[in-house]
């Protein structure tokens, strides 16, 4: 499946119900936070991956797909490729040069 194939089903799934209003930028990057902040809920008072259940890892990977529907969506009203995008902070990511120690 091809990430355009993605993002078509999600464009027919959202005019089929009539939410193109709704899904401006604005709205689109509110609601994006959101779900990203349902990603950390996971989280929540464990100390590393290794306290994640079963259930946990499961709940994840659908807010994960909230986060990615959300992104995509933006990507359709912006007409970017998601994965030309990425590549593109790639390549600038890999001319910077961060520290980090270990504690």
């Amino acid at each position: 499946m091809t990430t355009q194939k993605v993002i078509d089903d999600l464009v027919k799934f959202r005019n089929d119900r009539g939410w193109q209003e709704f899904h401006t930028l604005i709205g689109l990057s509110r609601a994006l936070g959101i779900e990203a902040s349902e990603v950390e809920k996971i989280f929540l008072w464990k100390k590393s991956d290794n306290d994640l259940s079963e259930e946990d890892k499961n709940a994840l990977k659908f807010e994960i797909a909230d986060v990615l529907t959300y992104a995509f969506y933006m990507c359709e009203k912006l007409n970017v490729d998601p994965n030309q995008i990425v590549e593109e902070k790639l390549a600038k990511n890999k001319q910077r040069h961060w520290k980090f120690e270990k504690k």
